[in-house]
């Protein structure tokens, strides 16, 4: 295979390259030295020898083939994307503007294998996401926001603090709001085909934004996944309900000013069921001999019900009427127990991840001043990896305990398997799956 490479001009980019990463913030990439005395930094400059970059002999650069065959199906795959994006109404100026330098790019893929929410114990991304410091921070961003905060909360009826809580979460409150190439990871995306249609959705929406002249295709940067501003608005999102609150003629969720940003969560929020003064969720207690079995997110009971089976505020009260709930287990029967209202599922509609939205509403209620989870956490629990997950549903499935599939990604379908099989073996049916379940299954 020929081997790619570098001329002189390529070379001396790449020693500037390693010159710029090698140097500390705000100094020379190049140790300083005190010249002895009675010479001057002239002069000892000049004695040390020079060598011309023409008398330079440049080494072949190998490239990896690996790296060559997924440029080579990328590009593949972008020559057979670009006939789908005409039909869907895109010019080819703006496919020529948008693709333009755009490769692919592998640690997106593994940004995509590894993602947080499903990676960590529900205790361990608590702890990062509900911290001291990122509630402090909230409070400070609610109060620095306020008039704005209370000018969305009244036209949309979502709370600030939970506009603030999401806003924490997804860009702690700005300061991250995603520097990748949007065009090249929704194109990596789906490419890669684990959620194919509906990456190339997105990039088609993402697409239609640059058609439209929102933003130009470089300044469209984001997440891994392609979500984008303030508060990481996927593309197909912000097509649908992203909004203009500041009447400027743009729906600018990119610069510094979050105002558009909040305000079109707030409407995607509206959108799928907020409703105002209705908890995200709280936490419970279960008396001795509870049914674990009712731990199913179909279940449904108004908060009274629950109280008559003995599941109450940690206080001992009944949980106040908010509407229907069902009881969360997060972390089966040794964890926190929560009742969870239709606000959970419109969270939920940001990120499924239970953890993120327990995250988001817990970091609301801290915001507006509300007390730490009460309840211990198994912390002598471990996450299972995404290969153990994979060998969970594999073996539930190999004993009739039907999973949907093998993704490595717990589910309802692998939850309501787990419960199956727990009951089964005359188990606490709670549906957590950790390595005790695992260490059972084998």
């Amino acid at each position: 295979m020929r081997q790619a490479t570098l001329g002189t001009s390529g070379i001396l980019s790449v020693l500037a390259a390693c010159a710029a990463v090698a140097a500390p913030p705000g100094g020379s990439a190049r140790p300083e030295s005190r010249p002895p005395d009675g010479i001057t930094v002239a002069t000892a400059i000049s004695t040390r020898p020079s060598t011309r970059p023409a008398d330079v002999s440049v080494p072949p650069v190998p490239v990896d083939p690996a790296i060559l065959a997924a440029q080579a199906a990328f590009d593949a795959w972008v020559a057979g994307f670009r006939p789908r994006a005409r039909a869907a109404g895109i010019k080819d100026a703006t496919l020529d503007a948008a693709f333009a330098g755009v490769t692919y790019d592998p640690e997106v893929i593994a940004k995509d294998r590894n993602q947080t929410e499903f990676n960590r114990t529900i205790w361990d991304y608590l702890d990062r996401a509900v911290s001291e410091t990122r509630i402090a921070n909230g409070k400070a961003a609610l109060e620095l926001h306020a008039a704005l905060l209370d000018r969305i909360e009244a036209r949309y009826g979502v709370e600030k603090e939970v506009l603030v809580a999401i806003w924490g979460m997804e860009s702690a409150y700005g300061t991250h709001r995603g520097s990748l190439d949007v065009i090249r990871s929704l194109a990596t995306l789906s490419h890669d085909g684990r959620r194919g249609k509906f990456f190339e959705a997105q990039l088609i929406a993402a697409l239609t934004i640059l058609q439209s002249g929102d933003t130009a295709p470089r300044d469209m940067t984001g997440s891994w996944a392609g979500a984008m501003g303030h508060t990481q608005f996927m593309p197909g999102s912000y097509l649908d309900l992203a909004v203009d609150f500041t009447g400027d003629g743009r729906r600018d969720i990119w610069s510094d000013d979050p105002s558009d940003a909040l305000a079109s969560t707030a409407a995607y929020l509206a959108h799928h069921g907020w409703t105002k003064g209705q908890p995200w969720g709280v936490e419970v207690m279960l008396p001795q001999g509870f049914d674990y079995a009712l731990a199913d997110r179909k279940l449904k009971k108004a908060p009274s019900d629950w109280a008559a089976l003995g599941v109450t505020e940690r206080s001992g009260r009944a949980v106040p009427d908010h509407g229907p709930a069902a009881l969360l287990l997060p972390a089966g029967h040794e964890g926190a127990a929560f009742l969870v209202f239709d606000n959970f599922q419109a969270i939920e509609r940001y990120n499924a991840a239970d953890a993120y939205v327990i995250s988001v509403g817990h970091l609301s209620d801290r915001i507006a001043g509300g007390e730490a989870f009460a309840a211990e956490w198994p912390r002598e629990d471990r996450a299972l990896t995404r290969a153990e997950r994979k060998e969970v549903q594999a073996r539930l499935t190999a004993a009739s305990f039907d999973t949907g599939g093998v993704d490595g990604m717990i589910g309802p379908n692998t939850l309501a398997a787990v419960r199956a099989f727990q009951k089964s073996k005359g188990l606490v049916p709670d549906g957590y799956a950790g390595p005790g379940l695992l260490d059972r299954l084998r």
